[in-house]
């Protein structure tokens, strides 16, 4: 099933994603949560009953009258409050990620501006130690992740370690749904060799401005999101809302200056800009789309410290 959280009446609403519709879930069962977070922390006695609702909204069981029109909401992040955001064995800043829409950047930022096409999954139990072999069963789902990065503060030398941690803490955005598991099956493929744990192939595409820069396969991951789990849960307790990203997944133009380059290409690099659009596309997981404004401030650390 898909999933999908929206603004309402000022606070975030659970829905199920069905051909373009939201239907609120506690609305079609009384027993069904109004909020992603309390789902997750009651998987698995919400997840039987959610599938179950679900599988009869797609027969036509309940009538389409009871959705609304996915255009005509606010789309938040599917998992609008994470406890936690990992993102290659380390941790990005949690209260940076939104949902689809705007994503406001500082003016320091747009200087050398970078998106990083990413997957992510959400953890659906408590969990600590846990074995590969057994880590798929922690996962609620997986939604689309574009990590936004400043690759100007990477090698400015600012003061107190500040320019690599700033340079990718301002803006993570997920979306558009959390897709749960047994809706991906038709996609999973062997793990590669010598890894354990679940792999799809999910074909992947990123677009600025409508036009397609870049693209991948989820199943190109070396290591699986069961191992991911395995290594951030070693002497660690995972909860359910914890979000674990895959790290980059195919080409953001850091990635596509740096291959100009080694091939004597002397096109001038490219970074996003004010007012470009990003949409990356996920096969079976939606399409997470995003653009970039200016922040309104004259203030710069950069100029600041420089």
């Amino acid at each position: 099933m898909k999933l999908v959280s929206y603004l309402t009446e000022g606070h975030d609403q659970l829905a199920f994603l069905v051909d373009n519709l939201l239907y609120d879930c506690d609305l079609l069962h009384p027993e069904l949560p109004n909020s992603m977070n309390m789902f997750l922390h009651y998987w698995d006695d919400m997840f039987p009953i959610a599938k179950q609702v679900d599988a009869a909204i797609k027969s036509g069981r309940i009538n389409s009258e009871k959705g609304i029109a996915i255009q005509d909401l606010e789309l938040l992040a599917p998992v609008p409050f994470p406890s936690s955001c990992r993102k290659e064995f380390g941790f990005a800043n949690h209260h940076a990620i939104q949902g689809p829409g705007t994503i406001k950047c500082m003016p320091d930022y747009l200087a050398q501006l970078d998106f990083v096409p990413e997957a992510a999954i959400v953890i659906c139990k408590h969990g600590r130690n846990i074995a590969a072999a057994e880590a798929d069963e922690y996962i609620g789902g997986l939604l689309i992740m574009n990590h936004l990065m400043a690759r100007n503060f990477e090698t400015n030398n600012l003061q107190l370690y500040f320019g690599l941690a700033k340079g990718k803490d301002f803006a993570i955005a997920i979306g558009p749904c959390l897709v749960t598991l047994d809706e991906l099956e038709p996609f999973e493929v062997p793990a590669k060799q010598g890894h354990t744990g679940k792999s799809w192939n999910l074909e992947i595409k990123c677009a600025v401005n409508g036009e397609q820069v870049s693209g991948g396969n989820l199943s190109d991951m070396d290591w699986t999101f069961a191992e991911l789990i395995e290594r951030s849960a070693y002497g660690v307790n995972l909860q359910p809302g914890d979000i674990i990203s895959s790290g980059a997944v195919c080409a953001g133009f850091n990635n596509i200056n740096n291959v100009k380059a080694a091939n004597n290409d002397h096109q001038a690099e490219r970074w996003l800009q004010a007012g470009d659009t990003i949409e990356m596309e996920i096969e079976g997981l939606g399409v997470l789309l995003n653009s970039i404004e200016k922040e309104d401030s004259e203030f710069s650390i950069i100029a600041k410290e420089s």
